[in-house]
């Protein structure tokens, strides 16, 4: 499918690029830049083998339903919107104009380009402050943040729509607490200024770039008293919107549905993993519980499971090896963003690339005939100054960085010798 993927160049949009391409769907993202990096772009062409086909545009923008209609838009992905609670409270319009009408702008454009299908990347916070977890999708809805409710009005609004508009279906995606990166080290979480949330926090201590860890209380009623929370790797939750992208093309009916691992771990235990991951000491320094911070909240998420066949595959301590394999090869961010020269980067485990790895992607091609055909993208070429792998075929010896690359070379390989036999054996049939 040709798939839309606003707020594309974000944190879990790049890695959901990844994935849809992965899974032979065409990406065309749409993205403001206001909280991300064009730099971006770069990563996802040395991951996907190809540029993303990329429009610097606000969701707001009246040209949004003329490009749906031009690129023959099939379904789309939806990020694009502010997310920091602290942000929220301060500057509650500010994202009631982004939410809110970025999202009944994109409405109105899926309508008029006649776009049926829309998986809505939610949050856990339409919950509020949950007493009791494991927390299921029937829980009370309660936002209690503007950020939150904006995701809820958003969920709202989507859930009208459909009830008006008989062919137009949607999955609400609630996720917990993203964490983790591509385990090629070249996408991950570059908070701008002060991180907001937990692992990045963490990461710029263990990289020197903040001396420790502020944690907010440490008398909760939890097993070492600091807050529980539901830590879930980016790459299981891009695996779970393009999950909802195939289910809205076979079921054609929308979905509501949490996405966790569904078991807590406290800030103590996520410290302590990314010590080991790291190899660094991560100092802490207690502070008061902040208001409205609740002990434990972690998902139940057997609907997910149920109706996606989807679960969380990565357990805590490869989130964090993941995590510290970005912030090592990239300890300011994607302002380092040295491609052909990456810095010395966590080792990674071929089995852990085996599942993430980017196969040749099939991009479509104008052919002389006017109709369009596929073929398979280049995979990316990088300057061979130092690599770490070597790949011997039968058709030359390659050098890449990572393991990534060698797949998608590997599996290349492997189609030009079929088609070389194939060729051979028609030749002495002729």
């Amino acid at each position: 499918m040709r798939i839309l993927v606003t707020g594309g160049t974000g944190y879990i949009g790049s890695h959901t690029c990844v994935e849809s391409a992965r899974r032979g769907h065409e990406v065309c993202i749409v993205d403001n830049l206001s909280n991300s990096s064009e730099r971006v772009l770069d990563h996802l062409q040395h991951l996907m083998g190809f540029r993303p086909d990329f429009h610097r545009m606000d969701v707001r923008a009246p040209e949004l339903a003329e490009l749906l209609t031009a690129k023959k838009i099939d379904a789309v992905l939806h990020f694009a919107a502010l997310k920091a609670v602290g942000e929220s409270v301060r500057e509650p319009l500010l994202y009631f104009n982004n939410n809110v009408t970025g999202t009944l702008a994109l409405l109105r454009a899926m309508r008029t380009a006649k776009v049926t299908r829309l998986v809505f990347s939610s949050s856990a916070t339409v919950y509020g402050d949950a007493n009791t977890s494991p927390i299921r999708e029937d829980a009370p809805l309660k936002a209690i943040n503007p950020c939150g409710r904006t995701k809820l009005m958003m969920e709202e609004m989507i859930a009208d729509l459909s009830a008006a508009w008989p062919e137009f279906n949607a999955a609400l995606l609630r996720y917990f607490n993203p964490v983790g990166a591509h385990p090629s080290g070249y996408l991950g979480e570059d908070p701008r200024g002060v991180p907001n949330n937990l692992m990045p926090y963490i990461a710029q201590v263990a990289v020197g770039r903040r001396d420790a860890l502020q944690v907010f209380g440490d008398d909760y009623p939890t097993a070492d008293g600091t807050g529980v929370r539901d830590y879930l790797h980016v790459m299981d939750l891009a695996r779970a919107h393009v999950d909802a992208i195939d289910y809205l093309q076979r079921e054609r009916t929308g979905l509501v549905v949490n996405l966790g691992t569904g078991r807590g771990y406290s800030v103590r235990e996520v410290a302590a993993a990314f010590e080991r991951a790291s190899g660094r000491r991560i100092p802490l320094s207690i502070a008061p519980r902040r208001g409205g911070d609740v002990a434990v909240y972690y998902a139940n998420a057997t609907l997910a499971h149920r109706l996606l066949g989807w679960k969380a595959e990565h357990d805590l301590d490869r989130m964090c090896r993941d995590t510290w394999r970005w912030q090592s090869m990239h300890p300011d961010g994607y302002a380092t963003s040295r491609l052909s020269r990456p810095r010395t980067p966590a080792p990674v485990p071929e089995t852990e690339l085996a599942r993430d790895a980017v196969a040749p992607v099939r991009r479509l091609l104008p052919a002389a005939d006017g109709r369009r055909r596929s073929e398979p993208a280049r995979p990316l070429r990088l300057a061979a100054e130092t690599p770490n792998v070597t790949f011997l075929g039968r058709l030359g010896t390659y050098k890449y960085y990572n393991m990534d690359q060698v797949v998608g070379q590997a599996l290349a390989l492997f189609k030009r010798i079929e088609e070389a036999e194939h060729q051979r054996r028609a030749e002495l049939l002729a």
